[in-house]
C-alpha cells in the first residue's frame, strides 16, 4: 500500500513546495538564474495555476510535501500544447514509482483539459526524469518551443497526447 497521496495544491503548500523545488534545484546543481529557481510564481503557486486548463499537483506524505508537477499551456506558442512544468521531487520520494504516478495525474488533466501535446524542458544531468519523460512517450527536439524564459534548460521534449 502506498503512504503517499497526489493531490491538487492548496493555498497552505505555497511555502512548502517553494522549498520543495529549490532545495531540489540546488542539489541537482541547477543555476538559480535562467531556470524555475527564479520563476515569480515559485512563491504562490497555489494562485499561479487557478485557470481551468493548469493545475499543480502536490505529493503529501505523513502530513509532508516530498513533490509535485504541473501543467500550464505553453507560453507563446499554440493553444493546444501544454508545458509539464515544476516537476521536482525529494529523495525521499524518488524510485518508487511517484514520479510515473504523478505523470499520469498531468497528462490525464492535459488530455481532459483539451490539449494536443505537452511540452517539457530539462537539463542533460537529470537523467532519471529524462528516463522517465521517455518511457512516457515523450521524444527529444531539436531546438526550444514557446518562451518558457527558462535560457539554461537545454534540452526540450514533445509528447503527443
Amino acid at each position: 500500500m502506498n503512504s503517499f497521496k497526489i493531490r491538487e495544491i492548496e493555498p497552505r503548500d505555497n511555502r512548502e513546495i517553494a522549498a520543495v523545488i529549490r532545495e531540489v534545484l540546488v542539489e541537482m546543481g541547477v543555476p538559480k538564474i535562467g531556470t524555475a529557481y527564479e520563476d515569480k510564481s515559485l512563491d504562490d503557486m497555489h494562485s499561479t495555476y487557478q485557470n481551468k486548463n493548469e493545475r499543480y499537483f502536490v505529493v503529501e506524505e505523513e502530513g509532508k510535501l516530498i513533490g509535485g508537477c504541473g501543467i500550464a499551456p505553453l507560453l507563446k506558442a499554440d493553444e493546444s500544447i501544454c508545458e509539464l512544468q515544476k516537476m521536482y521531487f525529494l529523495p525521499v520520494a524518488r524510485g518508487r514509482g511517484i514520479g510515473a504516478g504523478m505523470m499520469k495525474k498531468c497528462l490525464d488533466f492535459a488530455r481532459t483539459a483539451g490539449y494536443k501535446q505537452c511540452y517539457l524542458e530539462t537539463l542533460p544531468y537529470m537523467e532519471h526524469a529524462r528516463k522517465l519523460y521517455a518511457r512516457t512517450g515523450f521524444k527529444s527536439l531539436d531546438k526550444p518551443m514557446g518562451n518558457t524564459g527558462h535560457y539554461n534548460c537545454t534540452m526540450w521534449m514533445l509528447l503527443d497526447l
